[in-house]
């Protein structure tokens, strides 16, 4: 049986499946970024835990990572800004994950432009996503 911890990361991977780009689970990039643009879900760190004792309850604030990637010629500051927006749509559709997290935000994207001799420059960022939940065993 997955871990609280597996099947929450499990949950966004698949809730972020209704995008146009591709959503790799800690992949290593390709080499060639689709025409929509890449996303990478990174576990990321479960955080400091806060504890309660009774009944014993394990309360955090995880946060996994989304490498988001486009690239293209013209118009990649647009495709990258509906790629975000896209995230934070799939992401305000269902805060709870279906009821496995207390709630789940994302933190804004801090955007870089990489040049790629012989290639169109990407643009990419790093986009947190916090997962708030709660279990009973910090390895269950």
């Amino acid at each position: 049986m997955p871990t609280k911890r597996e099947t929450i990361l499990s949950a966004l991977h698949a809730r972020l499946q209704t995008l146009a780009a591709p959503v790799l689970r800690g992949d290593v990039l390709p080499e060639r970024i689709p025409a929509t643009g890449l996303i990478n879900l990174r576990d990321g760190k479960p955080g400091e835990r806060e504890v309660t004792l009774s009944p014993l309850t394990y309360f955090y604030e995880h946060r996994a990572e989304l490498e988001v990637v486009v690239q293209a010629g013209n118009g990649r500051d647009a495709l990258f800004d509906v790629l975000t927006a896209d995230i934070g749509v799939a992401l305000a559709a269902d805060r709870t994950l279906g009821g496995l997290c207390d709630w789940v935000e994302a933190e804004a994207p801090e955007p870089v432009d990489l040049p790629i001799e012989g290639a169109a420059t990407l643009k990419a960022a790093v986009i947190t996503v916090v997962l708030h939940y709660a279990t009973n065993d910090p390895l269950a």
